[in-house]
């Protein structure tokens, strides 16, 4: 197969991450454009007809998204703009163009209420307007693209780039004393560069459709994070000081949008079907904060 790849937001982590991973991507007959936001605003249809009519991509990898959860909390317009209506105009110039596409979407489509990791098919219900918008993505691209597409679900996306719970912890555990980190929601961390790997090898197998979830492994709270953080970045001397980490009840850290208290996802389809990165999530961490250390 052959063609041409294009990846909207491209500014952000996971579209930063695809681009420098290019190279290293078996996909050698194809070619790779990509757009920021200020070259593609998805939520700007008339834009986005334009854009891909030019470029006539074969395969679109969404990567841009209204991420601010707590943000879309008193501005859900904006996030349904982008991560809804946006989505659609995707979707709808796809469908008439004969394209591919591969959406990337979130663990808080969930409510948070299994104990046992959610699949694809579990029913679901967002907590708030940053999942409701996500969701209103996801229905309105199964609506317009029969086949041809993908959805992959991910959780607590990070990497070198941009702002991350990975870059937050390494930056507070070097200017404080002490940290309080919420310990009862339990998730399932996702390196942008597995995730990456992962939509290349979607593409590059060729089949594909419907939802797909992806992470790397594990089930563990956010202050199990912070302690694996803080333990590789002392061993790799991007810290120099041991801190104290408490784990806190997310009711000690209120925040304006409601987190799902438990969003492992099950990832056993993506698996089965491509060639997935095998790495836990504690390598995963690892590469990436080689990759910090060597900035």
């Amino acid at each position: 197969m052959s063609g041409t790849i294009l990846v909207t937001g491209a500014g952000g982590q996971l579209g930063k991450t695809l681009l420098d991973q290019w190279q290293q991507s078996p996909l050698p007959d194809y070619s790779l454009e990509a757009v920021n936001r200020s070259a593609l605003d998805i939520a700007d249809g008339e834009q986005v007809s334009a854009v891909l009519s030019q470029l006539k991509p074969s395969v679109i990898i969404n990567a841009a998204a209204y991420t601010q959860v707590d943000g879309a909390e008193s501005d859900s317009d904006a996030a349904h703009n982008v991560n809804g209506a946006g989505v659609a105009s995707l979707a709808a110039w796809a469908a008439q163009n004969g394209a591919r596409l591969l959406h990337v979407s979130t663990d808080f489509v969930f409510d948070g209420r299994a104990n046992t990791p959610y699949t694809p098919e579990d029913k679901t219900a967002p907590l708030g307007a940053y999942g409701a918008s996500k969701l209103a993505g996801e229905a309105q691209l199964r609506a317009l693209l029969t086949e041809n597409y993908a959805i992959v679900r991910t959780s607590w996306l990070y990497s070198s780039y941009g702002n991350n719970f990975v870059k937050t912890m390494l930056r507070l555990m070097g200017e404080r004393d002490e940290l309080k980190v919420v310990n009862d929601q339990v998730g399932s961390p996702t390196s942008t560069r597995s995730l990456a790997a992962l939509l290349f090898a979607m593409i590059r197998r060729g089949e594909y459709s419907g939802i797909y979830h992806w992470s790397d492994g594990g089930s563990i709270s956010w202050f199990d994070f912070a302690v694996e953080i803080l333990r590789q970045a002392l061993a790799k001397g991007l810290l120099q000081n041991e801190i104290p980490i408490q784990p806190i009840a997310t009711s000690e850290y209120p925040t304006p949008a409601k987190r799902p208290a438990y969003s492992v996802l099950d990832r056993s389809r993506a698996q089965a079907e491509f060639d997935c990165p095998a790495a836990s999530w504690q390598q995963q961490l690892s590469a990436v904060l080689d990759e910090l250390a060597q900035d």
